[in-house]
């Protein structure tokens, strides 16, 4: 499948990299196919990817690695709530947060509280909000990824 995105132009998508989301993701329901990007030249050190919309090619949804700013995020997720992913195993999850850019990149943040859950083998996922208040909506992570970018 070919599209036109916004953020990297045209491109070639195939079958295996679409992932499903039955139930759309929160804020945006009638979007249910994506595929997750990464600028080619960055690679994925960078560390965010985008999850772009193969419904809306206008839309895509900057995305991250929650360990990456948050070694210990271990969140507790209802097994109802991942019934529609298929079975998931330490091997084929994938959970991803996604990515606050504001014009002041000092202000970037991660959404530990609603993340995607996806299961790589099956390509299907889904977005939760966690009951648990123990992770923000807006976790700060400009400090964390510029010291980690130094080395330090």
């Amino acid at each position: 499948m070919r599209i036109e995105t916004k953020i990297f132009g045209e491109i070639e998508i195939s079958d295996d990299k679409v992932i499903s989301f039955q139930e759309g993701i929160i804020g945006f329901p009638d979007l249910k196919r994506f595929a997750l990007l990464h600028d080619e030249e960055k690679g994925t050190q960078a560390g965010i990817r985008f999850l772009q919309s193969l419904d809306e090619p206008g839309f895509a949804m900057p995305v991250m690695d929650p360990l990456a700013v948050k070694p210990d995020y271990d969140p507790e997720v209802d097994d109802e709530l991942l019934a529609g992913v298929g079975n998931i195993t330490e091997d084929n999850l994938l959970v991803l947060v996604t990515v606050t850019i504001p014009g002041d990149l000092t202000r970037m943040s991660v959404n530990l509280q609603g993340p995607f859950i996806i299961n790589i083998e099956e390509h299907k996922g889904c977005q939760i909000i966690l009951d648990s208040g123990g992770y923000p909506v807006k976790f700060p992570v400009y400090d964390i990824l510029q010291s980690r970018k130094a080395g330090v």
